[in-house]
């Protein structure tokens, strides 16, 4: 069996002027909005690593759904926000004023001590993260191969709860798009 976790394709970033922490509440709405960049066009060896899959998982993020059809993959078996990026908590902060890619440092490094306003805590990402796992195996059973199209950290999440439950691959499936890693069940 073997469950490949693949980033999704580049989205359209929106405007990278600097904002404040109350701005980039809003920034990330529309993130999570982007459809992928036009030129953003998935190597070759991915579009064959997802033609072996039986089983294809997408998140309700318009980037995963967009990047399946991207990888030319026909049917996509499941999407569920089960499967969603990590949540980024904000502030009602007015300055200072900053790009949004540093505000979005700041809040995940912020989150990852426990920082959760308006987002789900990290301890409640790490259970949907479990779920998540589980769902992925228990497709893995019945389909034997699977390719989640996810997305940067909650891809990790999903690495570290495979690798500790029985199935061997990378620690980081990768951070570009587009990378991947291969996860497969070690038999006892």
């Amino acid at each position: 069996m073997e469950i490949i976790l693949i980033r999704h394709g580049k989205p359209i970033i929106p405007s990278l002027k600097k904002i404040s922490p109350l701005a980039f509440s809003e920034w990330v709405g529309l993130y999570n909005l982007s459809s992928l960049c036009d030129a953003s066009k998935p190597p070759v060896e991915a579009v064959r690593v997802a033609s072996t899959c039986k089983a294809i998982v997408c998140s309700e993020l318009v980037r995963s759904i967009e990047s399946a059809k991207a990888l030319e993959i026909k049917t996509v078996t499941l999407i569920s926000s089960k499967f969603n990026e990590a949540d980024l908590p904000v502030a009602s902060w007015r300055f200072p004023r900053l790009s949004p890619k540093i505000w979005a440092v700041i809040f995940r490094v912020l989150w990852f001590f426990g920082y959760s306003r308006n987002a789900e805590s990290f301890h409640e990402t790490k259970e949907r993260a479990t779920e998540a796992a589980s769902i992925l195996k228990e497709l893995a059973e019945t389909y034997t191969t699977v390719l989640f199209i996810g997305h940067g950290v909650y891809n990790r999440m999903l690495a570290n709860e495979l690798n500790s439950t029985g199935w061997s691959g990378p620690k980081n499936p990768g951070s570009k798009h587009w990378s991947f890693g291969v996860y497969k069940y070690k038999k006892e």
